[in-house]
């Protein structure tokens, strides 16, 4: 997971950065630098409010515009006024100072499962996918799958940046008859997932099979 913390305080900044040791953390202290650094490879915002360029508020609804990605505001701001503010903006969650870091890494955790279970949508870069109501979007703009498609998608957006071989694919798709499929069946599959949503980073991994990148 890559996370974009957002946060003045450099000493805070640090320590929630360290406390998600083991994943990708991209710093930024102020409005306009989150700006620069937020792309479609970020998994999760961490923002605060009162930032010394600007508002988090107004960054997160400039966010929503383009991305679905999961926002956490952290912030001292405990007002109900204040939390209905930002839940309105645009955020996932909302956490006031002060506050556990062993509770920030299980909110984070738990906004990301969500957003990669049933019952949300799976939000991956500028794509949003609600498989449990057959939902998708690349940005704002409805994508037709057939059920092969879809279960071929959600294979690999279930293992993001893992190499999927094609005998596991089939399998996984074509489960109650793998065997009687042809072979370019999964090729087939793949390509019109490919002219559907042309910006997903499906590669082909020549004599394995395919990866999603992150």
């Amino acid at each position: 997971m890559k996370l974009l913390v957002v946060e003045d305080d450099r000493a805070l900044n640090q320590g929630i950065a360290l406390s998600f040791g083991s994943e990708t953390v991209v710093q930024a202290y102020g409005v306009k630098e989150a700006e620069e650094l937020f792309d479609d490879s970020i998994d999760l915002v961490i923002l605060d409010i009162n930032l010394p360029d600007g508002s988090g508020l107004e960054l997160c609804r400039e966010i929503r515009k383009s991305s679905h990605v999961p926002i956490i505001f952290l912030t001292a701001n405990d007002m109900e006024i204040d939390i209905v503010t930002g839940l309105e903006s645009g955020a996932d969650d909302y956490i006031t100072k002060p506050f556990s870091l062993a509770v920030l890494r299980a909110r984070a955790n738990a906004v990301t499962r969500r957003r990669l279970s049933g019952g949300a949508a799976v939000v991956v870069g500028n794509f949003s996918f609600d498989f449990d109501n057959m939902k998708f979007l690349d940005g704002d703009t409805p994508v037709e799958l057939s059920k092969t498609e879809q279960r071929l998608l959600k294979l690999f957006v279930q293992n993001m940046g893992q190499t999927l071989s094609r005998e596991l694919l089939l399998q996984r798709i074509w489960s109650d008859g793998a065997e009687f499929v042809e072979e370019n069946a999964l090729s087939v599959t793949v390509k019109r997932l490919r002219q559907k949503l042309p910006d997903a980073p499906i590669r082909t991994v020549y004599g394995i099979g395919y990866v999603w990148e992150k």
